[in-house]
């Protein structure tokens, strides 16, 4: 067993206590939606939630389980993450591979034209009217396409591409493969880290998607959960069909405990993704860190 020094011991005391605390400042904010979403419209409204289920009810989330709004909103942001994310990986690798190859005339120019859009931006006005012209606005495409590419992750996966030795590239040519037989069986196996690590970043991006389809998107069909729930927030309407077997139930209910259920939802899932990516993220991390 390792020994440590009296310095180390104290740093490492330090530095536990202090991840700690960060650790609880923001978990305990969570742990009260939780217990909101939980608990009792009186409990709620009377502030008598902490950290605990006040007078405990499910009743929250059966609305949300009855509400076709919700649920088309949440299906509108599954499916953008999915194929947004999916979008992101491939057209980021596509840019990203061929200027990673010493072989590719025109790279220096392409790395150039990609760095320029981190550092100017188009204003508002000017992108909306783009997007109406190209006949996006009011479409999930808007949503999909225009940030097909992030400037900092093409640079992130250019950097990892540039560490796979080129005879591996080379010797592949030799045998007589193609370049997306290259690609599909030897660059992007080797790519696992750096595609999850990515992917994380572009689906939590997608999957939180708000600015933008607040600006293009004026049709509730087509809101996605984040947009959703702002507008639960501001209007506080939990009307319901009442047909509903919770319907009356809700009648004296406060709206704070479904946005709590409703935010439960919106995060949960990236929560319970993000172990199964957890090794993988943490080796694309350290893409770039090293260099030999």
């Amino acid at each position: 067993m390792r020994q440590y020094s009296r310095g180390q011991n104290v740093f490492n005391a330090f530095n536990v206590t202090l991840l700690a605390i960060v650790a609880l400042t923001m978990l305990l904010p969570f742990l009260n939606v939780v217990a909101q979403s939980l608990s009792s419209s009186e409990a709620i409204i009377n502030n008598k939630v902490g950290l605990w289920p006040v007078e405990f009810t499910t009743i929250n989330y059966r609305y949300v389980f009855s509400d076709a709004s919700i649920w088309r909103a949440f299906g509108v942001t599954v499916y953008i993450t999915v194929v947004g994310t999916l979008i992101n990986l491939i057209a980021t690798a596509s840019l990203a591979y061929p200027v990673s190859r010493q072989e590719y005339v025109g790279r220096k120019a392409v790395v150039m034209f990609v760095l320029i859009t981190m550092v100017f931006t188009a204003p508002l006005i000017p992108n909306f009217i783009l997007m109406k012209s190209l006949h996006l606005v009011n479409t999930l495409w808007v949503l999909l396409l225009p940030g097909a590419i992030s400037a900092f992750n093409f640079f992130v996966m250019r950097s990892f591409f540039m560490q796979i030795p080129g005879e591996l590239i080379d010797s592949s040519r030799i045998d007589g493969c193609g370049e997306l037989r290259i690609i599909s069986s030897i660059v992007l196996p080797l790519s696992k880290p750096v595609m999850a690590s990515l992917g994380i970043f572009y689906a939590v991006n997608h999957w939180n998607t708000y600015m933008s389809a607040l600006y293009y998107i004026n049709k509730p069909a087509l809101w996605p959960l984040q947009v959703k729930l702002k507008k639960l927030f501001e209007t506080d309407d939990i009307s319901i069909d009442p047909s509903s077997q919770v319907f009356s139930s809700l009648a004296h209910t406060s709206p704070e405990g479904i946005k709590m259920a409703v935010i439960i939802i919106a995060t949960l899932p990236i929560i319970l993704i993000y172990p199964f990516l957890q090794r993988h993220f943490v080796k694309g991390m350290m893409v770039g860190s090293v260099k030999s």
